[in-house]
């Protein structure tokens, strides 16, 4: 078999590695392996080729993987995820809320809910808006829709 064709096979392999492993250094060892491919087609020894894996591989490690981590980890303060996406949503009552405790439905999810301040409550039906999440508790608002 074709030394050229070991290295492909080879940066496929690493390439569906990454896939799993989702930290970026097997992508860099594939980039490495087609450096050594290239070395390959242009019928260069095995030791050349080795030297090219490295080399290729160490440089993409040291450069380009910290460069494209911050990318794919760096968030802005403006971006929401998980629970957080929820606030400022409204969302219908299915059991009377106090500042103990009820139930809310947004679209075919149903929360446990209370009441931002004591003495506020809501009766079924009635839409209200989520102010914070708290666990697995929404509190909730009036919705001033």
């Amino acid at each position: 078999m074709a030394a050229w064709l070991l290295w492909l096979i080879a940066a496929g392999l690493f390439a569906a590695g990454e896939v799993v492993s989702l930290d970026l250094v097997l992508l860099m060892f594939a980039g490495g392996a087609l450096g050594g491919m290239t070395v390959a087609l242009l019928g260069g020894a095995t030791v050349l080729q080795l030297v090219a894996f490295i080399a290729v591989s160490g440089v993409l490690l040291a450069l380009v993987r910290p460069i494209a981590t911050k990318h794919l980890t760096n968030r802005s303060p403006l971006q929401l995820d998980g629970v957080d996406t929820l606030i400022g949503r409204t969302a219908k009552v299915t059991q009377e809320i106090d500042s103990s405790g009820g139930r809310i439905r947004m679209g075919a999810d149903e929360w446990t809910a209370r009441s931002q301040h004591s003495g506020e409550t809501f009766a079924v039906g009635e839409t209200v808006r989520i102010l914070q999440v708290e666990g697995a508790t929404a509190v909730v608002g009036d919705a001033l829709e």
